[in-house]
């Protein structure tokens, strides 16, 4: 009978254990190597942006193009200061794939010209941001603090602007053409004659993903006004910067700022294929 006993009580003990490591996986219970609150998924990573290179800045404009906006390198007779011109004079940079700028500055008999070119590679340290967003963030900050006006209000009677940037006169003549309603010249102004509604600061159509354009005309120490006109646009996570300035040698007139605006711009459609190239 003793033995009896003792055999029933080891048979119990073996049940409560076995029962024991059975309970730990039931509804009250977690497995040791179980993850709480992991649904098994991630954040998706925000996608790189479309370039990883940039061009080189002194290099992105052919020679007949800076002949177009610097007139004064035709007119050097020196070969060696003349190719010194073209080559302009690279910015420091510490990563040429993520900054890259070439300054050139020329004069003329008629004027100083400065053009000032400027590659920006934005790239996104925030795993959900993308470097394109980024971008656009940076952009957008830009044209704010560029301060553009409002859109003047369209008329038939206005001068109209193609895609390509030029403009087209008013068939009737206005005063921003320099004539008066008799049809005698009538003195140049700075709101009407060379900065008539189509050429004030704006944003810019078929030019990147976005892009606007600053017009500014400054009066130095001397007689000269300065005119600067400058072009910004966004491809994807490139943001590119044109400084295009002028000031006369001696003439109080301003620099005209439809030829300065055309150059730029061109300058900038230039630089938009070279990077989708």
């Amino acid at each position: 009978m003793q033995r009896k006993a003792y055999v029933s009580a080891a048979a119990v003990l073996l049940a409560a254990v076995l029962s024991g490591c059975s309970g730990g996986s039931g509804v009250g219970g977690s497995a040791p190597d179980s993850k709480g609150g992991d649904t098994g998924t991630t954040a998706a990573a925000a996608q790189p942006g479309k370039y990883r290179t940039l061009p080189e800045a002194c290099g992105a404009a052919d020679h007949d193009t800076l002949d177009t906006l610097l007139p004064g390198i035709q007119e050097t007779t020196d070969e060696a200061q003349q190719e010194k011109a073209y080559a302009g004079e690279a910015t420091l940079t510490y990563d040429t794939d993520r900054r890259d700028g070439c300054d050139w500055k020329v004069a003329s008999a008629a004027a100083t010209d400065h053009l000032f070119v400027d590659f920006e590679r934005v790239v996104s340290y925030d795993t959900t941001v993308s470097d394109e967003a980024k971008a656009e963030e940076l952009y957008a900050t830009r044209q704010a603090t560029a301060d553009l006006p409002e859109p003047a209000a369209s008329s038939s009677s206005s001068a109209s602007t193609s895609a390509s940037g030029d403009v087209t006169p008013s068939p009737s003549g206005s005063a921003a053409d320099g004539d008066n309603a008799s049809g005698a010249p009538s003195a140049p102004s700075a709101s009407a004659s060379r900065t008539p509604a189509d050429l004030q600061p704006r944003v810019l159509d078929d030019l990147g993903d976005e892009a606007f354009l600053d017009d500014k005309l400054n009066t130095g120490s001397s007689t000269a006004q300065q005119r600067t006109v400058t072009v910004v646009f966004r491809t994807s996570n490139v943001i590119v910067r044109i400084e295009y300035s002028e000031q006369p040698t001696a003439s109080a007139d301003a620099p005209d700022s439809k030829e300065m605006q055309d150059r730029a711009q061109k300058l900038a459609q230039v630089l938009a294929s070279r990077l989708n190239g």
